[in-house]
């Protein structure tokens, strides 16, 4: 069994299909039908719950449409694809019964089938993909190269983090002291120190500010008139009568009166311009200032910028000892490069060698799919040989170019015929969306031989209006139209023995079916055996 296999797919309330399911077989199998019946509308179901963009086939969903595939691994597992769409059409995804996202299936989806459409390849979209040909068709390992290359990788890190070369580390050096002793020179003791500083900066300002106010308020309370509060305060104290009674509050008054000259002289002693030194202003002012160009240039705290410096201190140690270790780096750097080159060199070689015997295998096949007329190569370069081009020319004497740029549809489809014959392996499965378009007799024997040559080693399913392709089939489903009460239909089944001899005759003869094209269509499937 191939390492991967499509067992069913599953649609639903996808334009004119209400329901069809398909469960595939090993090997070569073939979908078939009228024009219009539903085809390309299947392998959009399949692409569709694989993760590709729902755009080109947004027409076709309704409210209820859902799109299923199931595939069976070497190791027995299965993977399980679906997507469907809401009331809203919205599409939701999921993998193994789990919610998903499109990119998620696309990037599983990979690893099981390659979709052959007419105007399109995944295969063939990157040069990443062209490369993995090149490399499997030729044996390429270029694992000891990935490995040294991923070493120098590390060793280039770390000397970066050492300070690299000795003109950078130089540099950083310089920088990194500087700043260790800006914020040294600083004293930073406290984390605290600058809000405690404002506060006490702010009181001493605002005290000055109003020193004319208290001094205003000190005459009013206890000044050399006779009218101010105090004074006042104790004439009507002594006022008070003795032995009547209130001796004990007139105590009390007594004692109030001696607490506010206290709190009066205080005040006054406070008030006084010497009392605010215009030096510890002028220093609380500039600490406050140095503070907040250190919080503003170290990580907006004071608290940040002592975790900043013990930060330049440990890195200006490393910088120190980094001497010994970078020369060991260099040391080791050097021969890793010298590995490097020679293994790249090892790798273009290969990959030129394969890439050469590559395209003579293809263009071998080239004529078997109707282009005995085109020309392909691969074309190798770069120091390793891993930027590779699969150039294209549909006929002699035009110019080469890029595959997907120059060849039409079913040009594209057939250059992927070709290539699955020499590249065929069992890790995926192949869908061939009208690989035989616009052509037909012998070269569409050719190229149906072809896909059940590519069925032996991977599991083939290809769409075909061609009895002569569809003969050739191991599995044979037809998509049928049906239109009722002014509503259209599509079903899927399996057809074998007679009802699989109709299939054929209808595409040989169309609707004129006779005697002489079911005879055909016998001997066609006789002569496949």
């Amino acid at each position: 069994m191939p390492k991967a296999q499509l067992l069913e797919l599953y649609a639903r309330a996808l334009g004119v299909i209400e329901e069809a399911h398909i469960e595939f077989g090993e090997g070569f199998n073939v979908l078939t039908g009228e024009t219009g019946a539903g085809k390309t509308l299947l392998v959009g179901a399949l692409e569709l719950c694989l993760g590709a963009d729902a755009a080109a086939s947004r027409g076709a969903l309704r409210g209820d449409s859902r799109a299923v595939a199931l595939f069976a691994l070497e190791n027995g597992t299965e993977v399980h694809f679906a997507r469907e769409s809401s009331a809203s059409n919205r599409l939701r995804a999921s993998l193994n019964g789990e919610p998903s996202s499109a990119d998620v299936l696309r990037q599983r989806a990979a690893e099981v089938i390659v979709i052959h459409g007419q105007h399109d390849s995944l295969a063939l979209r990157s040069r990443a993909e062209v490369l993995r040909l090149v490399d499997a068709a030729g044996g390429v390992r270029v694992d000891e190269l990935l490995d040294v290359r991923r070493e120098m990788g590390a060793l280039l890190g770390e000397r970066e983090t050492l300070g690299g070369d000795a003109a950078s580390r130089e540099r950083e050096r310089d920088f990194v002291g500087f700043q260790l002793a800006e914020l040294r020179d600083a004293q930073l003791h406290d984390v605290h120190e600058l809000d405690d500083t404002l506060e006490e900066l702010t009181r001493l300002s605002a005290l000055r500010e109003a020193q004319s106010v208290l001094l205003a308020v000190i005459d009013e309370l206890d000044g050399d008139d006779d009218q101010v509060i105090l004074s006042r305060w104790a004439h009507v104290i002594a006022r008070l009568p003795r032995g009547v009674g209130v001796d004990d509050l007139r105590e009390e008054m007594s004692n109030v009166l001696d607490t506010g000259r206290a709190l009066v002289h205080e005040l006054s002693v406070r008030a006084q311009p010497d009392h605010v030194d215009p030096e510890h202003l002028a220093r609380l002012e500039a600490r406050v200032t140095r503070l907040q160009l250190l919080v503003r240039k170290y990580g907006g705290s004071l608290e940040e910028a002592v975790l900043r410096r013990d930060e330049f201190a440990a890195r200006l140690e490393v910088l120190a000892e980094a001497e010994e270790r970078l020369a060991e780096i260099e040391a080791h750097l050097a021969d890793l490069r010298t590995r490097e080159r020679a293994l790249a060199a090892r790798a273009r070689a290969q990959r030129v060698a394969a890439g050469d015997d590559l395209t003579q295998r293809i263009r071998a096949q080239l004529p078997r799919v109707a282009l005995s007329h085109a020309t392909l190569r691969f074309v190798v370069d770069g120091e390793d040989g891993s930027d590779v081009q699969l150039l294209f020319a549909p006929n002699p004497g035009q110019p080469e170019g890029a595959l997907q740029s120059l060849a039409s549809g079913g040009e594209l489809s057939r250059v992927l015929l070709a290539l699955s014959l020499e590249t065929a392996h069992g890790d995926v499965v192949a869908v061939f969306d009208e690989v035989d378009a616009g052509v037909g007799g012998q070269v569409a024997q050719q190229i149906g031989e072809c896909l059940r040559e590519v069925a032996t080693s991977q599991q083939v399913i290809a769409v075909t209006h061609l009895a002569s392709v569809a003969a050739q089939a191991a599995h044979h489903f037809v998509i049928e139209k049906s239109v009722s009460s002014d509503a259209t239909s599509t079903t899927v089944r399996r057809v074998t023995g007679e009802e699989r001899v109709r299939e054929i005759a209808r595409m040989l003869a169309g609707d004129a079916l006779s005697d002489e094209a079911h005879a055909l269509a016998r001997r066609l499937l006789e002569s496949v055996g």
